[in-house]
C-alpha cells in the first residue's frame, strides 16, 4: 500500500503577504541604488537613454514634431507630458528655429553661434535629456565635430559634457539630486553647423519620502513575517 502524500497549501493571506514583501524588496534595492547615486554627485549624466530612463520616474516628451521648419520667434513656452518648461535662445539672435526633414521635426536657433536654453521646468523635474547633433544652414543632419551641453540645478551646481562625433541617435540625459533649473546646448560656433535637439525627455524621480515610506513598509512586513514564524514555531 503506497502511502499518500498530504499536499499543504501556503493560505492565501501568507501568499500576498509572500509576493508583496518580494515586490517591496525589489523596490527598495532599486531607491537604494538611486539614493547612493545623488549622494556621490549632485548632477549625474548618462550616455544611454535605456539606462536614463531606468533611473527616472515619470517622463514626457516634446518631440517638436509640431514645429514648422521656419522662424519661431522666442522664447517658446513649451510642455513635455505634464511638464512645463521654456525653450529660448541665448546670444547674438533671440529667434529659435525649427530643423529636420519630413515628419520629424527639431529645434534649433537663428544663428549658429548661439545657445539653445531649456529653463523655467516645473517643480517635480529632476531629469532632462534628449537626442543632440548638428543640422545645416537649411535645417538638415550635418556631422558636427561635438555639442556642448551644461546642465545646472536650482542650488547652482553645474556639470558640462562635451558630445563628441555626434549622430541623430546621440542620446545624452542629466539627473540632479535637486530641482533641475537648466540645460545648454552650443556647437560653439562650428562653421556651417547649428546647435539641434529632438525629442526633449523630461523626468521625475522618486522623493526621499517616498523612500522612507517604502523602507518603513519593507521593515513593518519584515516584523509581521518574524511574528508569523515565531507563533507558528
Amino acid at each position: 500500500m503506497h502511502s499518500a502524500t498530504t499536499l499543504f497549501p501556503i493560505p492565501v493571506k501568507e501568499s500576498i503577504l509572500q509576493t508583496t514583501f518580494s515586490r517591496l524588496k525589489i523596490m527598495s534595492a532599486a531607491v537604494l541604488l538611486l539614493a547612493a547615486s545623488a549622494a556621490q554627485a549632485d548632477i549625474t549624466v548618462f550616455t544611454s537613454q535605456s539606462a536614463y530612463l531606468a533611473a527616472v520616474g515619470n517622463t514626457g516628451v516634446d518631440t517638436f514634431d509640431d514645429l514648422p521648419i521656419d522662424s519661431l520667434g522666442g522664447p517658446l513656452n513649451r510642455s513635455a507630458g505634464s511638464y512645463a518648461y521654456t525653450a529660448s535662445s541665448v546670444g547674438v539672435s533671440p529667434i529659435l528655429y525649427g530643423a529636420g526633414t519630413g515628419s520629424d521635426n527639431w529645434l534649433s536657433t537663428n544663428d549658429r553661434n548661439d545657445s539653445v536654453l531649456f529653463s523655467n521646468f516645473s517643480s517635480a523635474v529632476r531629469g532632462v535629456g534628449g537626442f543632440f547633433f548638428g543640422s545645416d544652414f537649411v535645417g538638415e543632419y550635418a556631422d558636427s565635430q561635438s555639442v556642448t551641453l551644461t546642465a545646472r540645478n536650482a542650488l547652482g551646481e553645474m556639470l558640462t559634457y562635451e558630445l563628441t562625433l555626434p549622430t541623430q541617435a546621440s542620446f545624452i540625459g542629466f539627473l540632479s539630486s535637486g530641482a533641475f533649473s537648466d540645460l545648454s546646448v552650443s556647437t560653439a560656433g562650428q562653421v556651417g553647423i547649428w546647435p539641434t535637439i529632438n525629442n526633449l525627455t523630461v523626468s521625475a524621480v522618486p522623493e526621499p519620502a517616498t523612500y522612507g515610506m517604502l523602507l518603513g513598509g519593507l521593515g513593518l512586513l519584515g516584523f509581521m513575517a518574524r511574528r508569523r514564524r515565531t507563533s507558528q514555531g
